[in-house]
């Protein structure tokens, strides 16, 4: 009983957080450059934009953040398909159990990377 109730409040203290934490900004738009020597010119566009190395860095880490975070809810529903079908048996109940809560303390890491990465790189280096 103890553990549901931290459990639950760490959930609700993660919801908070991120529900103040999101980035609705999109990438800028590429720039055209163009080096022209002589008779021929060529007009070059950046394919990333504008953006410098630590937005980079900050995109990437966030993109394997959500691949992450989609294969801890697949997780979660695969322990709960567990303990639903585990017909009375209580390893298989333990088991499904084990996969959910385990499931649960994985997303807290994911959220809690999330929010590490998004300090670091967005509002101490300013990314």
């Amino acid at each position: 009983m103890f553990k549901s109730k931290i459990i639950i409040t760490l959930l609700l203290v993660l919801i908070v957080v991120f529900a103040f934490n999101i980035d609705f900004s999109l990438a800028t738009p590429p720039t055209p450059q163009s080096d022209c020597s002589g008779d021929e010119c060529v007009n070059l566009t950046n394919p990333l934009g504008n953006a410098t190395p630590n937005s980079l860095i900050g995109r990437v880490i966030n993109a394997i953040l959500g691949v992450i975070g989609s294969l801890a809810l697949l997780m979660f529903v695969y322990g709960g398909i567990t303990w639903m079908t585990s017909s009375g048996s209580p390893e298989k109940i333990k088991k499904g159990r084990d996969i959910i809560i385990w499931s649960v303390i994985g997303l807290a890491v994911i959220f809690f990377s999330y929010a590490l990465v998004n300090l670091v790189i967005f509002d101490i280096i300013g990314g």
